[in-house]
């Protein structure tokens, strides 16, 4: 078993493990988040449609999702370091795959196979933090890896949108791939090896339960890429309704081998903790809200309806995701003295006034209009991440802090694809209808009342949220000892 530290340090730079997972964490979003922006681009230089060249979002989006639970589950029982390394190659290759392309069959491949590589960081990252830190030490260190994810998202359309002017979309993946390189480098250096005990175990390949991993990954798969066909097809379409029942097969199939298995690949009790599925549920329902919904509306309304251009629009969401980078750290340590309960409820009330705003003031008004609210949204959504992540770990033992957070972060990632898709639906229902604006509070006008519903939409799930927070500190910490 791993033993909490009472002398590591909680700052990047006189932690060299936190600076990898702090450089780590910002290349993985930053990868994201700059390509989005060259969709367009893309989409003109393979000569495909603006339909099918979402599947270089959708490709990655599934299976960085679903690999977050795997790795984390992996990284329980074999050396940390060892898979941390084998993930960068991974998303190295897919990398150097996307630059490369000949067509747009290979970039999508690639970039399955850049998510097969970056889905290990989230889970590795904010689990070795689970196993490092004793439980009253942890917000601080996770609102620091919030605030790395937040400056990427952050960088990413404008890094994005410079690199694509100046030269072309390929730039993008070539840049990744030096990164991952200075990252390979320091990650070899200082990466400790956290379970070199378990690696020595000879029976770790059978106590891994491969079968439930796999279940878990591909119902996951098949649930976002079934919410995904809902909002581009319908729900009645054969692509959506199948792949859901699929999902739910597979899903009940997990359940059953978990509870039958003699080693489970997730301890069944760690869904029976309401401290663990509160906070992970509100994790999704903030995530769909901030994610799925503030930043993939967002930029539709700016270019579609407002008339701005890509980096225009990379202006405009920025100051929103900065706020996101400065105050994560501070937060995080807040939820540390107070308690993540406490600091979720008021982030969550200011994350609800912003989107709130949004959908009654800003989707009608003027761009500034959009970037006061998206700001207002972000000061809340930068106190959801890490006191969420906070509450989590304290229902989770050093043992299973890996798989734990693989599931975290399945529900966390899994709330920005299906939120896309929700929301997505309910702007497209509404642009068809063409009906006044359900928020009483709109007076923008017509052509944006669709914006104003979806954004209203996305309000009632911060007001489930809110509603989860009763679950927090009503169970005791979770302690299970897999190997």
């Amino acid at each position: 078993m791993n033993r909490f530290s009472d002398t590591a340090s909680a700052s990047p730079l006189t932690n060299p493990l936190l600076m990898v997972m702090v450089l780590a964490a910002f290349t993985s979003v930053l990868n994201n988040s700059m390509v989005n922006v060259a969709i367009p681009t893309i989409s003109t230089g393979l000569n495909v449609s603006p339909s099918l060249s979402g599947w270089v979002i959708t490709a990655f989006s599934i299976v960085f999702a679903t690999g977050v639970a795997l790795y984390g589950r992996v990284s329980d029982s074999y050396s940390f370091r060892v898979t941390f390394l084998s993930a960068l190659v991974i998303f190295g290759i897919g990398s150097l795959t996307c630059a490369l392309a000949p067509s747009f069959g290979w970039l999508v491949a690639g970039r399955a196979i850049q998510a097969a590589g970056a889905a290990a960081i989230p889970s590795l990252a904010f689990g070795s933090v689970a196993r490092l830190f004793a439980p009253g030490k942890r917000g601080v260190v996770f609102g620091t890896l919030s605030s790395a994810i937040g400056l990427g998202a952050a960088t990413g359309p404008l890094i994005g949108g410079l690199g694509v002017s100046a030269l072309g979309w390929r730039v993008l993946f070539y840049g990744t791939l030096s990164v991952i390189a200075v990252l390979f480098v320091a990650a070899w250096r200082f990466l400790p090896d956290l379970n070199a005990e378990r690696e020595r175990q000879p029976h770790r390949f059978a106590r891994l339960d491969l079968p439930g991993g796999l279940l878990l990954a591909l119902g996951a798969a098949a649930l976002l890429f079934g919410v995904t066909a809902a909002n581009h097809a319908g729900l009645t379409a054969p692509s959506a309704w199948g792949a859901l029942a699929v999902s739910a097969t597979l899903i009940g199939l997990f359940a059953w081998r978990i509870r039958t298995a003699a080693h489970p690949f997730v301890p069944p009790a760690l869904f029976t903790n309401l401290q663990f599925l509160s906070a992970a549920v509100i994790a999704l329902l903030s995530q769909g809200a901030f994610i799925g919904g503030g930043l993939f509306l967002t930029p539709l309304l700016l270019i579609n309806e407002l008339g701005l251009t890509a980096f225009q629009t990379g202006l405009v969401v920025a100051p929103g995701a900065f706020a996101v980078a400065l105050l994560a750290p501070t937060i995080g340590r807040l939820s540390d003295k107070f308690g993540p309960r406490t600091v979720l409820g008021i982030s969550l009330s200011w994350l609800l006034l912003g989107v709130l705003f949004m959908s009654s003031f800003a989707v009608g008004a003027s761009p500034w209009m959009v970037s006061i609210a998206l700001v207002i949204a972000s000061i809340g959504y930068a106190g959801v991440t890490s006191p969420a992540a906070n509450a989590a770990s304290k229902a989770l033992s050093a043992d299973i802090a890996g798989v734990g957070f693989g599931i975290y972060q399945l529900f966390f990632f899994m709330g920005a694809g299906t939120g896309a898709a929700v929301f997505g639906s309910v702007l497209s229902a509404r642009q068809q209808s063409a009906a006044p604006a359900w928020n009483p509070f709109y007076d923008g006008g017509a052509a944006t009342a669709a914006f104003s519903d979806a954004f209203l939409v996305a309000c009632i799930a911060v007001l489930l949220a809110m509603v989860l927070l009763v679950g927090l500190g009503r169970s005791q910490p979770l302690a299970v000892e897999n190997d």
